[in-house]
């Protein structure tokens, strides 16, 4: 009998992942959470054996500014939306005083530190590789830039994820390019068609997605694409706490049910989310995470399920 897998990944990106959407001053005690949550999950990691890939943006290898600058690509990403640009916001807010919000050398030190954790890459600038105004070279540049920073810390990238899910297969060749094995690619269902315009239809699947019956989300191991670069689907997004407890327990049924199902079957299940995620109703969301992990263990022990990492699970695709 197959066994199942659970794969864990999480985009660790601080503010380089959202700031073309909020005003820093009004995020403190958000990040401030988010940086106190780091090290509960990590313990929590440790402490059941689960096996988790950190696609990390490789911004946050910087200790500073001063290496910031330093650090800036010779070609950056030329978005048509400049709101998109990093490079001007991290020019804007050098004496903001949220350095602790920028830069986290000290947090993958931590990380890299924990046995069964992955340092997978988030891309260095938090690219979207489906933006209007960026080429493939910029990406290529990016990407180099991420894997230089990575070596610093002794860290060989092997598993990426595409920042906002902005899947391009286009730039696979790239990924191969800078030893990227594996990425990260999105259910396979029409909301989460990234290449398409957002509507209010899509999002309103995708939100109702959480709670509601809505398709298969585990898949068999031999499903996963075997090519160069190896792309294994997202099953399910870990939502953020919701202010009515009734969604937060039907959308931690969903994942149990979900957990148990690929179990049973011998599937893989891949969970992931925004460590940020959990800077709102940061012990309720520790807690969901406890009870998930739970039920993982009762699967790990009554139908042999695996925790793996990315390139784990990479790695046994290829073994196939």
């Amino acid at each position: 009998m197959k066994k199942g897998a659970l794969v864990i990944s999480l985009d660790f990106e601080l503010v380089w992942g959202i700031f073309d959407h909020i005003q820093i001053n009004d995020k403190v005690a958000y990040f401030d959470n988010t940086l106190a949550a780091i090290p509960q999950m990590l313990a929590l990691f440790e402490k059941n054996n689960i096996n988790v890939t950190w696609a990390t943006v490789g911004m946050l290898f910087n200790e500073n500014w001063d290496e910031w600058n330093a650090n800036i690509p010779a070609v950056i990403p030329s978005y048509d939306n400049q709101n998109l640009n990093p490079y001007n916001y991290g020019l804007q807010h050098q004496k903001s005083g949220f350095d602790r919000f920028f830069f986290a050398p000290n947090l993958i030190k931590e990380i890299n530190s924990v046995k069964g954790q992955e340092i997978g890459t988030h891309t260095y600038s938090h690219y979207y590789c489906l933006e209007k105004g960026q080429t493939i070279e910029q990406f290529d540049a990016d990407l180099a830039q991420a894997i230089k920073m990575a070596k610093n810390f002794s860290v060989d990238l092997r598993s990426l994820v595409f920042p906002r899910n902005q899947y391009n297969s286009a730039y696979l060749d790239i990924c191969s390019k800078h030893q990227i094995e594996t990425v990260r690619t999105n259910p396979d269902s029409w909301y989460w068609d990234t290449t398409k315009s957002e509507t209010f239809v899509s999002k309103l699947a995708r939100t109702g997605d959480a709670y509601l019956p809505i398709g298969k989300k585990s898949y068999s191991k031999d499903s996963i694409s075997n090519d160069k670069v190896i792309g294994q689907s997202a099953s399910r997004f870990l939502r953020p706490q919701h202010q009515f407890e009734f969604l937060n327990s039907t959308r931690l049924a969903r994942i149990k049910n979900e957990i148990l199902h690929a179990a049973k079957n011998g599937e893989v299940y891949h969970l992931w989310w925004h460590p940020h995620n959990f800077g709102i109703a940061t012990d309720e969301a520790i807690k969901t995470l406890k009870a998930i992990i739970s039920v993982f263990n009762q699967c790990r022990d009554e139908y042999g399920m695996e925790s793996l990492t990315m390139k784990q699970l990479s790695d046994a695709r290829s073994a196939i």
